[in-house]
C-alpha cells in the first residue's frame, strides 16, 4: 500500500536529501492525492512560510496544500516582521520552530537556508534559493511521469540559463536515471559542483550533457523545458542577458526538431516571446498548467512525509 513514509533526512534543503526510492514514493503519493484515491489528515499542524523573495505558485500551492491536509499556514513576510529588521536567523529559527511544525524558506543564499535548518528543531523545506528549487522539480517529474511513465526512456532538455531550476533538474534527473541535457550560452552553464554531484550519481552513465547548441540538445528529446533568462535579483542584467540568449527561445522551429511526442514545460512566470513563444506555450504539447497544478499535489505529499 502506498502511504507517506518518514524521510531518512529531517530537512528537504536539496533534491539530494531524498533517495530515489523516497522520490518515487512521494510522486506516487502525490498522484494518489491528485486522483482522490488518498485522503490525508494532519489537523493542528502549522506551516510557517518565510519568503525573502516574491512568489505566486510556491506560496499559494503550499498554503492550499496545507489547508487540504487539515492544517494551517502562517505567512511571515519579512517586511512586516522582525526578520526584515535584521534579527539573526538563529534567533528566528529557534522561536519559529516552537510555534510551527515545519518551515518553508524562500531566500537567496543556500547558506541562509542551511542556517535555518541548523537552528530549527522542526523540518525546513527549500522553497527556492539561488542554488536550487527542489520543490519545483518534484512537480516537474510528476508531470513527466504522468506522460511517459518510465523515467529510463525520458530525454529531458532544458534550454536557457543554468539556474536553480536547471541545477535541481540535473540532481533529480540523476536520482531517477533520466537523461538530462542543458543548452545554454557560454558562461551560463549550471553550477560546477552540481554537475560533479550528478556525474558521481550517474556513475559513468552518459546521462548528463551540457551544450551551447539548443538544436543539438532537442534532437531526440521528449521533454522541452525552459525558465526565465533573468531570475529574481538579476533585473539589472536583463538587457545584457536578452542579447546573450538570442537563439535560445523555444519556438515552433525548435520544437519541430524534438520527438513527435515531446511535451513543453515552463515553471512560470513566463516572458512570452523571450524564452518561449506564445504559440508554443498555448499549444497542445504544452503541459505548463498541469505542471503548475502538480506543485500543490507534490507539496501535500512532501508535507505528509515530513509529518509522518
Amino acid at each position: 500500500m502506498i502511504k507517506p513514509k518518514k524521510f531518512s533526512n529531517k530537512n528537504f534543503l536539496s533534491s539530494l536529501d531524498l533517495s530515489p526510492e523516497e522520490v518515487i514514493n512521494l510522486l506516487n503519493i502525490a498522484q494518489k492525492i491528485k486522483n482522490k484515491d488518498l485522503n490525508l489528515e494532519f489537523q493542528n499542524k502549522v506551516l510557517g512560510l518565510v519568503f525573502d523573495k516574491s512568489s505566486t505558485r510556491t506560496r499559494v500551492s503550499f498554503q492550499v496544500a496545507m489547508s487540504r491536509l487539515g492544517g494551517t499556514t502562517i505567512d511571515l513576510n519579512p517586511t512586516t516582521s522582525q526578520i526584515g529588521r535584521g534579527e539573526p536567523i538563529k534567533d528566528t529559527a529557534r522561536v519559529l520552530s516552537r510555534y510551527c511544525d515545519v518551515l518553508a524558506i524562500r531566500t537567496f543564499q543556500q547558506t541562509h537556508l542551511e542556517e535555518y535548518a541548523k537552528w530549527s528543531s522542526k523540518p525546513v523545506i527549500n522553497a527556492l534559493t539561488d542554488l536550487e528549487h527542489p520543490c519545483q522539480v518534484l512537480a516537474d517529474f510528476m508531470t513527466i511521469k504522468e506522460e511517459f511513465f518510465d523515467f529510463s526512456k525520458v530525454v529531458l532538455t532544458f534550454i536557457g540559463d543554468g539556474n536553480n531550476v536547471a541545477n535541481s533538474l540535473i540532481l533529480n534527473g540523476a536520482l531517477l536515471g533520466v537523461e538530462v541535457r542543458i543548452a545554454c550560452p557560454r558562461g551560463y552553464e549550471p553550477n560546477s559542483l552540481i554537475i560533479k554531484k550528478a556525474n558521481a550519481i550517474n556513475a559513468g552513465r552518459n546521462l548528463l550533457k551540457i551544450t551551447n547548441d539548443p538544436y543539438a540538445a532537442v534532437d531526440g528529446a521528449n521533454v522541452l523545458y525552459t525558465d526565465v533568462w533573468s531570475s529574481m535579483g538579476e533585473e539589472n542584467q536583463q538587457e545584457e542577458k536578452d542579447k546573450e540568449f538570442n537563439g535560445f527561445t523555444i519556438d515552433r522551429k525548435l520544437v519541430s526538431k524534438a520527438n513527435k511526442d515531446a511535451i513543453i514545460l515552463h515553471c512560470l512566470p513566463a516572458y512570452r516571446s523571450k524564452e518561449i513563444t506564445d504559440e508554443v506555450i498555448e499549444s497542445k504539447k504544452s503541459r505548463v498548467f498541469e505542471q503548475a497544478e502538480n506543485r500543490m499535489h507534490v507539496q501535500q505529499a512532501l508535507l505528509a512525509c515530513l509529518f509522518s
